[in-house]
Order: structure tokens, then C-alpha cells, then sequence
């Protein structure tokens, strides 16, 4: 059994569609971030840099119980644990895991900031909108030329897609409309449909608000943003 850990953001949908896609049996417990739950000391515990998703596999490797953070990770443990959408053979396999990458190294700090600047700044710095959403549309032709060659984007459908989806699909709180990204639209489309991601992106769906700068409290702003991240927990 899976006990995962988690909150429905992009990083947290990831691993709630890879369950769903695995059948593996799971358990989801939330961490509501906006009230400061990924400080409690039983997450820091088994997620020491205090960001969901974290996870505990009762029935980890050598029948002991395994915790693990990092959705990158959490990802290729999976997928390994399940047999599933990561390929074996070490070509494909390596185009899969560069694709992860991608999303770990790029899609995810780029997009992050940009939508943090655009969403949730307490003033508009133009200079900070524009280098992240500069960024976004550079990564975002980077995905439409990868997929003009590709069905998915490391050929079949595997983690790197699982990976991306949650934070690509968000379009419209970086203010990129997709009408000069029909290849990407496909593809965003064509994950969407896919029977598990619907039901994972359902996962803690509606523990969360849909807040910008101006829904969230003080309380909940200094939290996710203010010097509570700094302190010794």
C-alpha cells in the first residue's frame, strides 16, 4: 500500500495520475499547504525539504517499508514498482528520463515563477513578469517542436507526459494562448482524455481554492511565501 502525501498543485497531480495509471492500491492523506501542514514533524519526517507530494510504500524494496519525496523520483519508483511507463530498454529509456528532466529542471521553476509574478505578487514588477513568461514561451516552442515528431512527448505515452501535463494544461494563468501551439493543444488534449489522468486530477480537487493574490489571507501568504519558509522546523 501507497500512503501519498499531497495537495492538489501540479507536483501533487503528478503522482495522483501515476497512481491512477499503475492501478497500484494508495492511499491519499492531505497536507494542506496554505495552512502550513508540510511543516508538521511527522512530513518533514519523510519530506525533509517540507514540498508535496511524499510517499511510504508499506511494501518497499526488500519488503521493508520506503519513504520517498521528489515527484521526479516518486515517478520513476512507480514506474519501476509497477513495470509501467518507463521502458526498459536503455535508449528509450533515457529519452523518457530527459523528457522528466525537462520538466524537473525547466517546466517546473519557469512556469512556477511566472505564475507566483502574474498571480500572486504582492506588486507588478514588469521586469520579473516578462523574464519568466519569456521563458514559458520558450519552453512551451520547445514542447511543440519536440511534439510535431512526436505523439507524446518521448514517443509513447510515459512519466515524462504524467510529469509535464499538470503544469502545461495551466495555460491561461501565464496568459499563453495555445492558438501558435496546435501540436502541444493536441497533446494536452489527447492526456486529458486519458481515462486516469481525469480521475487524478479529481484527487484533493476540491480541498483547494482557486486563490490569487487577492484571495489569500495574510496568514496564508506569509506561509506559502513569507519567512515561515526560512525558519528551522
Amino acid at each position: 500500500m501507497i500512503d501519498l502525501y499531497s495537495w492538489p498543485t501540479p507536483n501533487g497531480h503528478k503522482l495522483h495520475i501515476m497512481l491512477e495509471e499503475t492501478g497500484l492500491n494508495y492511499t491519499v492523506h492531505a497536507v494542506n499547504i496554505s495552512e502550513g501542514e508540510q511543516f508538521d514533524p511527522f512530513f518533514l519526517s519523510i519530506s525533509p525539504n517540507n514540498r508535496i507530494p511524499a510517499m511510504v510504500d508499506s511494501d518497499g524494496p526488500d519488503g521493508k517499508s520506503f519513504s520517498l519525496f521528489e515527484s521526479g523520483a516518486m515517478l520513476i519508483y512507480l514506474a519501476e514498482k509497477s513495470g509501467q511507463l518507463l521502458p526498459t530498454e536503455a535508449g528509450t529509456r533515457y529519452k523518457v528520463l530527459q523528457w522528466l528532466m525537462f520538466q524537473m529542471g525547466g517546466i517546473g521553476p519557469m512556469f512556477g515563477q511566472s505564475n507566483h509574478f502574474i498571480n500572486y505578487a504582492p506588486e507588478k514588477i514588469s521586469y520579473a513578469m516578462n523574464r519568466y513568461k519569456n521563458e514559458c514561451i520558450r519552453l512551451y516552442n520547445v514542447m511543440e517542436t519536440q511534439l510535431g515528431d512526436e505523439e507524446y512527448m518521448a514517443g509513447d505515452y510515459s512519466i515524462a507526459d504524467i510529469a509535464i501535463y499538470p503544469w502545461a494544461m495551466n495555460w491561461k494563468r501565464r496568459e499563453l494562448p495555445l492558438d501558435n501551439y496546435p501540436n502541444l493543444k493536441r497533446w494536452l488534449d489527447a492526456v486529458a482524455a486519458r481515462a486516469a489522468v481525469e480521475k487524478g486530477m479529481k484527487v484533493l480537487a476540491d480541498r483547494r481554492r482557486n486563490t490569487d493574490k487577492s484571495g489569500l489571507s495574510d496568514k496564508e501568504r506569509e506561509i506559502l511565501f513569507g519567512k515561515t519558509q526560512f525558519e528551522k522546523h
